[in-house]
């Protein structure tokens, strides 16, 4: 490169002849010649192509590199365990061979991720109404105190943007199913298309091109809100690019820095109200205006509310002979009336409810306990075994499910179980609840509490008054003057003794 530039130097600037440039420099005239006659500006000199004892194995080892990039970083081959297994195979090369071929290899990789490898795309565009994209994505928040993973869903209309995000415990079905109705509700109406990636809880197999096996519970939640579930294809995220920005965008407007409530529905309430205000804070983009005037717009082409998809999983259970039912490492009491026997278990996001023989036996909160170090629990409803006690009074001593009792049968079961049959007693007056409304019993109790009397006779006088209207605890009467007898009456034996003659003598007193 310097040879280049003194020669064209010499020649054009200084006007040297051919001789004298030979003179200085030392170069041949053919050399000096050649350069000058090809006007060259920077030297090109061929590189002889020599063979290499790796070619033959060439094409096996870019195989081989090319499964072990697909591998985790602990179970890939290194290159001296490529070059070994090419010993075997016959090659007689070095390793450094190998590794150069190696590194030459992942520099051709990266470099076609970064030009070619990214791909071609099309922008999109949406009219109004027409699509929803949906995502899952994971996030953390302080929930209670402590911290916390959660599933977030996403949904977002793709002609306006107007997003909204909800968090979850779990990314279940029914979570699934409960994310559609808040996102429909808070945006004002459905889409007439929703776009997914092929999540398992929608799609149960994925076929050729766009065929999928979509799951039937999914389907019935389509039907229901009346849109057309569309799948993109796998590892094609960009197929619904607007939802998966805002998953990224979502960081650092919602969980940085990390949120902190009392419970989830906190959070939620919190979640849906932040979404509404960031409408009218970030613009549109693509259309003048922000996200929630566009979204205004919209909202008329978008079909109306129905009535919420009832979307709960069903399972079935037996219940056991303790009047259990187990359902993610947690038990949950069932009526006894049902022991031993199956029932239907609907699972909702916030509750479980027990059914059978086409009725509603009971319904409990749902309790999901992410850490599996924490121990299992139970949730028991006294009520539930009532019809056990009335033929085991002695259980309702140390049964587990009479812990809890609300505060006036308990001081009622500490006074009653230190007098003899007062187990049978107590279980009398906790059957109550089966027929007379609840509060009205425990006033009862409590009234017969405060009286110093009690006792079961005295509680159900108090329960029918109480039932039946009439006053209880009220003032002393004081009766008037007027009402008091002059001639009170005398006991006198010698009626009877009359009474007795006359049936005697035939006549009776009737």
């Amino acid at each position: 490169m310097g040879f280049l530039n003194i020669i064209r130097r010499m020649s054009l600037r200084e006007k040297l002849p051919i001789r004298e440039i030979v003179r200085r420099t030392g170069l041949s005239r053919n050399t000096v010649r050649r350069y000058l006659a090809a006007d060259m500006v920077e030297p090109k000199f061929a590189t002889p192509d020599r063979p290499s004892k790796l070619d033959p194995f060439a094409e096996k080892l870019a195989g081989w590199l090319k499964t072990e990039a697909g591998k985790s970083r602990k179970q890939r081959r290194t290159a001296k365990q490529l070059h070994a297994d090419l010993v075997i195979l016959g090659f007689t090369g070095s390793y450094g061979r190998v590794a150069a071929f190696a590194r030459d290899w992942r520099a051709d990789r990266q470099q076609e991720s970064q030009t070619t490898g990214r791909g071609t795309f099309v922008p999109l565009t949406f009219r109004p109404g027409e699509a929803f994209q949906f995502d899952w994505s994971e996030d953390f928040a302080v929930l209670g105190g402590e911290r916390t993973k959660l599933q977030v869903a996403h949904i977002k209309l793709s002609h306006s943007r107007a997003f909204l995000v909800r968090a979850y415990l779990l990314q279940t079905h029914e979570m699934l199913f409960d994310a559609h109705w808040h996102g429909f509700r808070v945006l004002g109406g459905i889409p007439e298309r929703g776009i997914y990636d092929n999540m398992k809880t929608a799609v149960d197999r994925v076929g050729r091109g766009k065929e999928r096996q979509v799951n039937a519970r999914f389907l019935a939640m389509t039907n229901h809100y009346v849109f057309e579930p569309v799948f993109c294809n796998p590892a094609s995220g960009w197929e619904k690019g607007q939802v998966e920005k805002n998953v990224q965008d979502s960081r650092h407007r919602l969980w940085q820095p990390m949120p902190s409530f009392p419970d989830l529905a906190a959070l939620n309430a919190w979640l849906e109200q932040r979404c509404v205000e960031l409408w009218r804070d970030i613009p549109h983009g693509a259309q003048p205006g922000t996200i929630a005037g566009v979204w205004a717009e919209e909202r008329a082409a978008l079909m109306a509310l129905p009535t919420a998809f009832d979307g709960f999983v069903e399972q079935t259970k037996r219940v056991s002979p303790t009047c259990l039912i187990s359902f993610d490492r947690n038990r949950y009491s069932v009526p006894a009336s049902f022991a031993n026997r199956p029932i239907s278990l609907r699972i909702y996001p916030e509750r479980i409810v027990v059914a059978a023989e086409g009725k509603i036996l009971c319904e409990h909160e749902r309790l999901i306990q992410r850490g599996h170090h924490l121990p299992a629990r139970t949730i028991y409803d006294w009520r539930h075994y009532l019809a056990v006690i009335q033929r085991k009074p002695g259980a309702l001593r140390n049964g587990a499910p009479f812990v809890e009792l609300p505060k006036a049968f308990r001081l009622l079961q500490d006074q009653m179980l230190r007098k003899p049959g007062g187990d049978r007693e107590m279980v009398d007056i906790l059957a109550l609840v089966l027929h007379h409304d609840e509060q009205a019993v425990l006033v009862a109790v409590e009234m017969a509490l405060e009286a110093g009397v009690p006792t079961k006779t005295h509680i159900l006088n108090l329960l029918h008054r109480l039932i039946d209207g009439k006053t209880t605890g009220g003032p002393d009467i004081d009766t008037p003057q007027a009402l008091i007898l002059h001639h009170e009456p005398k006991a006198n034996v010698d009626r009877y003794d009359g009474l007795r003659a006359q049936i005697a003598g035939g006549r009776h007193a009737s």
